[in-house]
C-alpha cells in the first residue's frame, strides 16, 4: 500500500466515492477544496488501485478539520483506512482538529482522542418562488472571509478565498455587515452554506436571492445545535431533517460566536 496527496482527479474521485455514500457534494466543490490545502488531501493505493482518501485540511496554524474519510468496500477491514488515518493525523501537527462524525462512527473518534462539542442536522425543504426582488449589499470576499473567521473562531484564508469566489453553480450572496450565505448546486439539489444572518428580515431576503437564482429546487442546510433558531425557522417552512453529525474535536476547541441564524459551510471541511 502506498499513501500520496491527491491531485484534482483524485479529489473529484473521492467525491464521486462520497456521492455514492449519499452525502451529494456540490458541482465545483473539488477545486475549492483543493485551494484550502493541497497537502491535506490523501489517497491510499493497493497495487495501483484507489482504496481509501481522507482529508484534514490545515486551515491557519490552530485548526485543522478531517473529513471525506471513506475506503472503497473491497478494501475495508484490511487495515488502509487506519493507515490513512494515522497519515491524515500526522499532518495537522499540534493543530486542534474538528470532525462532522456520523453516529456510527463517533465511538470510534472517541477512542481516538475526539470530544462530542454539540450536532449539526441537516435540513431539506423547498424555498418559496415568489417572493419579491430582492437587492444585494456586495462585500469583498475579504470582508466576507473576516466575518467568517469571526463567527467560527479560526481562520480559512485559502478556503474563504476560493468557497467565496462565484462560480457557474456557487453563488455567494451578501447584505453587508456580514450577513451573507452561500449557495451551491449539488448533484441533487442545493446546498446553502455558511448562511449567517441575525434577523428575520435578514433571513428572508438571504432566502429569496438563492430561490431566485437556483430556482425550486431541493435545499439543504446543516444547521449546528447552537442555531436553534434557524432549526426552528425551516422547521415551519416545512424543511425536515435527514439525518445528523456530532461536531467534535481533539484539542482545544475554537470559541464559536455565531450570530442568531446560521448554518455550516461544509460537513467535509468545517
Amino acid at each position: 500500500m502506498t499513501i500520496r496527496t491527491m491531485k484534482l482527479a483524485d479529489l473529484e474521485l473521492a467525491l464521486d466515492w462520497a456521492a455514492q455514500e449519499g452525502w451529494n457534494p456540490g458541482l465545483d466543490d473539488a477545486a475549492a477544496f483543493l485551494a484550502a490545502d493541497p497537502d491535506g488531501f490523501l489517497i491510499s493505493e493497493v497495487d495501483g488501485k484507489p482504496a481509501a482518501v481522507i482529508s484534514v485540511v490545515n486551515h491557519d496554524p490552530t485548526f485543522a478539520f478531517l473529513g471525506l474519510y471513506i475506503c472503497a468496500p473491497e478494501f475495508r477491514g484490511q487495515g488502509h483506512g487506519l493507515a490513512l488515518w494515522k497519515a491524515g493525523i500526522l499532518h495537522a501537527g499540534g493543530r486542534c482538529i474538528g470532525l462532522d462524525g456520523v453516529p456510527d462512527q463517533q465511538a470510534n473518534y472517541a477512542r481516538s482522542g475526539f470530544d462530542s462539542a454539540g450536532k449539526t442536522v441537516r435540513y431539506t425543504g423547498s424555498l418559496p418562488t415568489d417572493a419579491p426582488p430582492q437587492i444585494e449589499v456586495p462585500q469583498e470576499i475579504a470582508a466576507i472571509s473576516a466575518a467568517d473567521a469571526e463567527f467560527s473562531g479560526f481562520t480559512r484564508p485559502n478556503f474563504a478565498q476560493a468557497w467565496f469566489a462565484d462560480t457557474q453553480t456557487r453563488r455567494t450572496f451578501s447584505l453587508g455587515k456580514g450577513c451573507f450565505a452561500t449557495a451551491r448546486q449539488c448533484r441533487d439539489g442545493v446546498k446553502v452554506g455558511p448562511l449567517y444572518a441575525n434577523s428575520v428580515s435578514e433571513l428572508d431576503t438571504l432566502f429569496a436571492l438563492i430561490s431566485r437564482q437556483f430556482g425550486r429546487q431541493p435545499v439543504t442546510l446543516d444547521i449546528p445545535l447552537q442555531s436553534k433558531a434557524l432549526s426552528d425557522y425551516v422547521s415551519d417552512m416545512g424543511f425536515t431533517p435527514s439525518f445528523e453529525t456530532a461536531r467534535m474535536y481533539k484539542g482545544k476547541a475554537p470559541l464559536l460566536k455565531l450570530p442568531v441564524f446560521s448554518a455550516t459551510a461544509t460537513l467535509e471541511l468545517g
